[in-house]
């Protein structure tokens, strides 16, 4: 592969832009940020859907080969780019991984566009700032038009993220969850699997740099709760100057409590919806509606949820029979363990 540096357009307001911007840091892979919409973003490949972000890698004819979806782009990086990996070495642990990714991707990021597109005060603050990315000259005319229909149109995706007046009671309590059990967990050691980030970190760090540092009626919570975590949130967006070893890898019985707390609540929120929402895909029903953590939840199917279900049970099932029984043993009593029944 030419040593020409990767393209990444994305927003600083987006937590898979970021999610993908800290982990290129972090493993050192040159690349150029370019804020998608601004003036540097012309000329970049065409992708079948917009979505950010983008990573474009070189290719011969100099046009470039353009990527979507930060889980499989890591996987890609992996293999392109060899050293200070990002995927835990035991293929047990990489299941754990890509299970607690695929949380944050899709389970915690319902409480990232909750918080920012159902309160006013956070409203508008995305709809003042989120603009000015593409251009801090816009003029104040058309940045009050533009902040409004963005706004209105982020408002109007609430439903099909997930976030509704009967659902809001489980997302919220679900963010304040995790921030106790991140805080418990880096009492103990400094990354999920141990001294060094995986993905999932990356996942995470994604949606909790909004969440604990942009928005403010959730970070407000991340501050009085957990201010562990938003330090944490600070270290996690540059870690380019780490120096971390394969001994910085936990071995899969020396994961802890703190570890299985997490996968514990994985197993009460995300698993039971992201069944429910296969299920009612394969039904063709309008509507998914399922219990979680007590209390009802009702939304849209979503067609992309269904796919990483079917891509978890892909990764297990492609495990050599030890390392799948070990996964299994990792995740017996979590709850999590229904995904994979």
């Amino acid at each position: 592969m030419s040593h020409a540096p990767l393209l990444l357009v994305g927003a600083h307001g987006s937590p898979y832009s970021r999610k993908l911007r800290a982990l290129l840091r972090y493993r050192r892979i040159p690349f150029r940020w370019i804020v998608r919409g601004s003036a540097e973003d012309r000329g970049v490949p065409d992708v079948p859907v917009a979505l950010i972000p983008v990573l474009v890698f070189p290719t011969g004819d100099g046009r470039g080969e353009a990527g979507i979806d930060s889980t499989p782009l890591i996987r890609r990086l992996e293999a392109a780019f060899p050293g200070r990996s990002a995927i835990p070495p035991d293929p047990a642990l990489a299941l754990l991984d890509a299970l607690l990714e695929d949380y944050a991707d899709e389970w915690v990021t319902k409480a990232m566009f909750h918080y920012r597109w159902a309160f006013p005060p956070d409203v508008d603050r995305a709809s003042r700032l989120l603009p000015l990315d593409r251009d801090l000259t816009i003029p104040p005319e058309a940045l009050a038009r533009f902040g409004a229909q963005f706004a209105a149109r982020q408002i109007g995706r609430l439903g099909v993220v997930g976030s509704n007046q009967t659902t809001a009671p489980v997302i919220e309590a679900s963010y304040r969850r995790l921030l106790g059990l991140l805080d418990a967990l880096l009492r103990e050691r400094a990354f999920l699997f141990g001294g060094r980030p995986a993905s999932a970190d990356f996942a995470l760090f994604g949606q909790l740099s909004q969440l604990a540092a942009f928005d403010p009626t959730s970070a407000a919570i991340a501050l009085a709760e957990a201010p562990r975590v938003v330090a944490w949130v600070q270290h996690a967006d540059d870690l380019s100057g780490s120096e971390v070893g394969d001994a910085d890898w936990l071995a899969a019985d020396a994961l802890g409590a703190a570890l299985r707390a997490l996968l514990e609540e994985v197993g009460r929120v995300y698993a039971p919806f992201v069944l429910a929402n296969a299920e009612a895909l394969a039904r063709g029903d309008e509507r998914v509606s399922c219990t979680i953590d007590g209390r009802s939840w009702q939304q849209r199917p979503f067609p992309y949820q269904s796919k990483c279900l079917r891509a978890l049970r892909e990764h297990r099932a492609a495990l050599a029979p030890g390392d799948r029984a070990r996964a299994d043993a990792l995740l017996a009593g979590t709850g999590c363990e229904v995904l994979f029944a």
